[in-house]
């Protein structure tokens, strides 16, 4: 018999990653291409994820969870990303729900919802973009009015990733309409109750484990103390988390160059053209050696970003670098080791053309590409300072 580890939950962060790694390789791997063949999630195995305690890494101890540094965090995403980067996303918002509700809500009220989703009875998932408004988060144009002794809410969301069967939402809307970030606010939305209304909108046929979808609002009651965060505070909030989004996204997408590396290196030592393996070819071994420098610089980058993240230091540039380098280096060297492989790269034996789909996603989500240029840009400017010694500097302040 196996050990129950909601019963005896693992405490470090080594135990931690070593459970997510059984995770992604007994369960995650052996199932993602069928997730994606069907056009499913993968739900079965936040079943499994849940028995092994692995739903509440940065919830707090006391409240049932694990209470570890989000460097832990960004470390089981990468791994799960190397089987299913769709899955690995998908389980990694149901953390954040969860750990979201139990730091910023009274351990009474987040008690409603936290038991749930720990144990992956409940999926979550956190809303901000709208039809209208993807990396303008200040746009966005869902109401929330005064109502009684709560708020009603109004609008739509798209694009949201697990939409389609999440029943516990952090949903961002504005209270204020006129005056942009000042008055956004964030609620929790229970799905199971009236005024709620599930779409389609945003579902993507790329990567399916993903349950990207949308929902509609209308007249949707939510209680005084259901108030995540008020306005003033929503948008700095929800700043830092996506600060934290992005350097695990990009975790995300290097993990998924390293895993097309492994696949790549195992076929070059086992094909052979014009009487030689395909290792031995100079040309062939570049496209891989190229991969692995890129790699090494994405993973700096990452734990530099991991490290302000855990230190609670200033990480908005550092998270913006880390993104950057990384979904665009995924994009190029997952492709050019799909091609390594030849005709055997788009086959479902392989892992990679799933893989890619994912680097292409990771490049849109939490701010675009061009955004994050701009933040890049303005912790810059004015500046003599070299980026390496500004990296190292940002750290420490």
């Amino acid at each position: 018999m196996g050990i129950d580890h909601k019963e005896n939950p693992p405490t470090r962060a080594d135990e931690v990653l070593q459970l997510t790694r059984h995770l992604a390789q007994q369960w995650v791997r052996p199932q993602a291409q069928r997730w994606q063949r069907e056009r499913v999630m993968g739900l079965e195995v936040v079943q499994e994820a849940a028995r092994l305690n692995l739903l509440g890494v940065q919830v707090p101890v006391e409240q049932g969870g694990l209470g570890l540094p989000f460097s832990v965090k960004s470390g089981m995403a990468a791994i799960l990303a190397e089987a299913d980067f769709g899955f690995a996303l998908s389980l990694i918002n149901t953390q954040g729900v969860a750990s979201t509700l139990a730091n910023w809500l009274p351990a009474a009220v987040s008690q409603r919802w936290l038991g749930d989703l720990l144990s992956g009875q409940r999926i979550g998932c956190t809303c901000l973009t709208e039809p209208g408004a993807g990396s303008d988060f200040g746009a966005i144009q869902m109401q929330a009015t005064p109502h009684g002794s709560g708020w009603r809410l109004q609008g739509e969301k798209a694009w949201i990733i697990n939409a389609q069967v999440a029943e516990v939402m952090v949903v961002y809307a504005q209270t204020q309409p006129g005056i942009g970030a000042k008055g956004i606010a964030a609620f929790v939305v229970d799905a199971s109750r009236p005024g709620f209304l599930r779409t389609d909108r945003g579902r993507t046929e790329t990567v399916a484990s993903l349950g990207t979808g949308g929902f509609v609002l209308d007249g949707y009651e939510a209680r005084a103390d259901e108030m995540l965060h008020p306005p003033g505070m929503a948008f700095k909030r929800a700043m830092g988390s996506i600060n934290m989004a992005r350097t695990y996204v990009a975790a995300m997408a290097t993990a998924m160059v390293v895993d097309s590396l492994r696949i790549a290196r195992a076929y070059g030592e086992q094909r052979h053209t014009f009487g030689r393996a395909l290792q031995e070819h100079q040309g062939w071994r570049w496209v891989l050696a190229d991969a692995m420098v890129d790699v090494e610089a994405a993973q700096l980058l990452i734990e530099q970003a991991c490290a302000a993240a855990d230190a609670q230091a200033p990480m908005e540039a550092l998270a913006a670098r880390a993104k950057i380098f990384s979904t665009r280096m995924a994009s190029k060297h997952i492709a050019s080791l799909l091609h390594a492989l030849g005709a055997a790269g788009l086959s479902a034996q392989y892992p990679l053309s799933r893989h890619l789909a994912g680097a292409q996603v990771a490049t849109l989500v939490d701010g675009s590409t061009e955004m994050l240029l701009e933040r890049v840009w303005a912790s810059q400017v004015g500046s003599t300072t070299p980026p390496k010694h500004a990296i190292q500097q940002e750290i420490l302040n």
